[in-house]
Parts: C-alpha cells; sequence; structure tokens
C-alpha cells in the first residue's frame, strides 16, 4: 500500500497532470488542451524537433498510471481535449523575456488544474515540460496549502529575474515570479507572491548564474549544491533541507524535480543536461525520503525530454522518471 499522506483524502487518488510545455518556440500556432474532467493539459508547439511534446505521453505508455495503481493510489488520468489556440506570432517579447503571454496563459490554466486537484484532497503529479510550469503547480498548491514548503531538485537555480536574466527564458525565472523578486510583469499579475524565502529549499544546484548567486545570497535562500551532497551525503542533506524548510515536519511539501538534476549518464534525454549531477540512488533517495515524512501534497517531474536522444537514451530516462515518481509515492526496495 502507499505510504499515507496526512494531506490525502481517502480514496488516496494521484491526478496525473501531463503538460509537455515548452516555452521557447518559433513563432508558429501553438495549440494546449485540457481535460474537462480531469484537467490534463498538453500543449505541442514550434520545437526544432520532433517529440518534445511527448515526454507525459511516453511516461504513461511506459507504464506509469498501472505501476503508480499497483502502490494502493487510485489514478485519474482521462485523456485530452481541446482547451484554446494561442497564437505565438501575436507574442512579442516584452523585453527581453520570451513568450510572456503563452506562458503566462499555459501556467495560469496548470495552476488552476491543480488546485482544483488539491482542494478534492487529490495528489497532482504534474509530468512536463519545462520548469516555466512549476509558477503554476506551486501557485496551485499555495492556494489550497498556504503553508507548504517547496523542495526544488534541480541543476538550476530557474531563479533569475526580469533584470538578471541574460537570455530572456522565462524557465529560467519561474522562482523569482513565485518568490515576487525583481520588476512585476502585468501578464503575469495573477501570480501571487505566496512563496517566503524561507519556505523553499534547493537540492542538487551546479550550474548557477552569476546573478542567481546574488539572489540567493541576498535572500538568504537555503541551497544545498552538489558540493554538499559529496561533502555530507544525500541522506544527511535532505534532513538538514527539511530541517529549514519543515522543521516541525508538519507543513505539506511540493516536492519539484527536475530529472536533470541527475547526471546525464543517469538521465540523458533531458533539455539542459550538466555533469557532474545527483546518481540514480541519490534521485531516489530524495524521493523516499519525502515520501517517508508523509507530507507530500504535490509532485513535480519535469523535463523529460524523448526528443532530444537516441531511442536507447530515451527509454533510460522515461524509465527513470516512472522510477522517481513511484518513489515519491511509496515504492521502497524492500
Amino acid at each position: 500500500m502507499a505510504t499515507i499522506s496526512r494531506f490525502i483524502s481517502e480514496p488516496k487518488t494521484v491526478a496525473i497532470v501531463g503538460c509537455p510545455f515548452r516555452h521557447v518556440l518559433s513563432p508558429v500556432i501553438v495549440v494546449y488542451r485540457t481535460d474537462a474532467s480531469s484537467g490534463n493539459v498538453l500543449i505541442s508547439g514550434g520545437q526544432p524537433r520532433v517529440g518534445v511534446d511527448r515526454g507525459p505521453i511516453h511516461m504513461v505508455e511506459a507504464g506509469l498510471i498501472e505501476q503508480i495503481s499497483e502502490l494502493g493510489w487510485k489514478v485519474k488520468f482521462d485523456g485530452h481535449h481541446q482547451f484554446e489556440d494561442v497564437n505565438a506570432n501575436n507574442d512579442p517579447p516584452i523585453g527581453i523575456l520570451k513568450n510572456p503571454r503563452l506562458v503566462s496563459r499555459v501556467t495560469e490554466a496548470v495552476a488552476k488544474v491543480i488546485e482544483g486537484h488539491a482542494r478534492l484532497g487529490e495528489l497532482p503529479v504534474t509530468l512536463g515540460g519545462d520548469h516555466s510550469l512549476a509558477m503554476g503547480t506551486i501557485s496551485g498548491t499555495l492556494s489550497v496549502h498556504p503553508e507548504a514548503c517547496v523542495v526544488w531538485v534541480d541543476a538550476h537555480a530557474d531563479i533569475n529575474t526580469v533584470e538578471s536574466t541574460d537570455s530572456g527564458n522565462i524557465h529560467g525565472m519561474p522562482v523569482s515570479f513565485l518568490l515576487g523578486l525583481g520588476s512585476q510583469i502585468p501578464e503575469f499579475s495573477w501570480v501571487k507572491p505566496i512563496l517566503k524565502t524561507d519556505r523553499i529549499v534547493y537540492i542538487g544546484l551546479r550550474d548557477v548564474d552569476a546573478g542567481e548567486k546574488r539572489i540567493l545570497r541576498e535572500n538568504n535562500i537555503k541551497a544545498f549544491s552538489m558540493h554538499e551532497v559529496d561533502k555530507y551525503g544525500i541522506g544527511k542533506v535532505v534532513e538538514m533541507a527539511l530541517d529549514h524548510v519543515n522543521p516541525n515536519r508538519d507543513r505539506p511539501i511540493h516536492l519539484s524535480f527536475d530529472v536533470d538534476a541527475l547526471d546525464p549518464s543517469v538521465a540523458p534525454s533531458t533539455g539542459t543536461p550538466v555533469r557532474g549531477g545527483l546518481t540514480f540512488r541519490e534521485g531516489h533517495f530524495i524521493c523516499e525520503a519525502i515520501c517517508e515524512t508523509g507530507l507530500l501534497a504535490a509532485l513535480d517531474l519535469m523535463e523529460v525530454n524523448p526528443s532530444l536522444a537516441d531511442d536507447v537514451s530515451v527509454r533510460q530516462t522515461v524509465q527513470v522518471g516512472c522510477s522517481l515518481v513511484r518513489s515519491a509515492l511509496g515504492e521502497t526496495l524492500l
């Protein structure tokens, strides 16, 4: 049986939200769809490589629903229906921010979906997609559980502001929007700065911009890089991380896991691989430890991208992604 989370109602239900969205798009028609009953979101667009919108679908096709069911969860996943068309030709940059209106519309839609599942006492599991989606998933969680904390597992801090970003890629900025840092953009006025700096902790950082390092220091945001993982071991790092954001072990936890936190030898088919990442077991230990708290309220598994590698590497990454989800939902080694 699945590990019981005190924030999930009976019967214990996982709501899979498939959202393979990548916001840096060519100027073409972009379509995103959501199912009227389940709220699963599907977005596809002008990517140069075929298959970029297949990550979550690959995980479902690999048997993820059946695997979660075998852990004792009821699973809600009802497919996709047309929701709305967005014309990226009508989405010029704001400053250097790329596709801002598209990102805002999609992430706001995702926020409403996650909020809906959380209010029903279900555990939303969002399969992405780039990490800009966390702007929506975490907003949705905090709208129901304002006391929640966030464990962000990633090679990247994704905390650039409008002022600090060099690329204008919003997938490198979701945390700053959630914290209300930097200049505010009217198109993202729906994102409320309800995440507090002492309610987020990073694990696995190893590719952090100079501006992001300054932002982390100035805001006293706790982050455990791969240096700390090497120094203390993953068990101690997870314990220290939880001690910081959840000292009494009573707050709901939103686990936002980007597979590029893992070393590329473990998960090669991802958007921005960086050498020197978490091992297979270190990544799984994080998920297992969060599950053991009984506090998991929402899970993101981001950046499984089956267009970026050969078939063997794609299968490897998809299998690792499914395995991480299972570990967060109660699968144990014994």
